[in-house]
């Protein structure tokens, strides 16, 4: 109960802000028009798939789920600093509660986000399927690594600093990494490795492998996901759990 009441004010909180639903829901609709158009513009005689709907698609479901870690960052950020959350760590609530409570909400906002993205997708020209509802799940699952995110410096930093770091940063990353605006095949080198090392590549690939149906190909690019995002949830969980020691001490 204490768990659900507390998702339910989180919840509040994100609609009540209408920057964030913009961002979350609309912003990458934004980008999947000026992409298609740049596409449509490129002659047929260049052969060049890099915004062809089958790789666009899964890259803005993925690039959409970055701005989770803005919004539990600064979501978590505000809270710390202000009074609300001191009072409930006089509460029985522990500090998984607590992650716990910030998770859903931002769970069901990147279902809502991956459904509207992949939709318009299909608009434009993505083959409807029955894989689209499995990309949708997906696509919710390799969000928790950016909710991971916005939990450890929403921790640790100021609402500012959150700003700077989840918003301009990690968006910048994640779109650059993950081949959102550039395919990383058509880059190669140190850059291409780099990426592979990293989850965001891995997560474009992982949904874009389900809406082709390659399910092989889903798990390895999950399993690379996942670690990271369970290390940075152990993490953000124990700075949290410090940082609740300390308000109470």
């Amino acid at each position: 109960m204490r768990i659900i009441l507390f998702t339910k004010r989180n919840i509040k909180e994100i609609l009540r802000d209408p920057i964030n639903l913009f961002f979350g829901l609309g912003f990458p609709l934004i980008l999947l028009v000026l992409l298609s158009v740049i596409n449509a513009s490129i002659p047929p005689e260049a052969n060049n798939p890099m915004f062809s709907i089958e790789n666009l698609a899964p890259g803005l479901a993925m690039f959409g789920t970055a701005f989770m870690a803005l919004f539990t960052g600064m979501l978590v950020s505000k809270d710390r600093t202000s009074s609300f959350l001191m009072r409930l760590f006089a509460s029985p609530m522990t500090s998984f509660d607590f992650i716990l409570g910030y998770t859903l909400p931002m769970l069901v906002m990147s279902l809502a986000q991956a459904a509207i993205t992949l939709l318009a997708s299909c608009i434009a020209g993505l083959e409807l399927s029955g894989n689209l509802l499995l990309a949708i799940l997906v696509t919710m699952l390799t969000s928790l690594l950016f909710v991971g995110f916005g939990l450890l410096f929403g921790s640790l930093l100021n609402d500012k600093a959150v700003g700077g770091i989840c918003g301009a940063l990690l968006t910048n990353v994640a779109g650059w990494l993950s081949g959102v605006f550039i395919p990383i095949d058509l880059i190669g080198g140190a850059f291409k490795k780099a990426a592979e090392i990293l989850p965001f590549y891995h997560s474009v690939q992982a949904i874009k492998a389900t809406l082709d149906g390659n399910f092989v190909e889903i798990l390895p690019h999950l399993i690379i996901v996942l670690g990271y995002t369970i290390v940075i949830f152990i993490l953000a969980i124990i700075v949290f759990h410090r940082r609740m020691s300390g308000d109470k001490a």
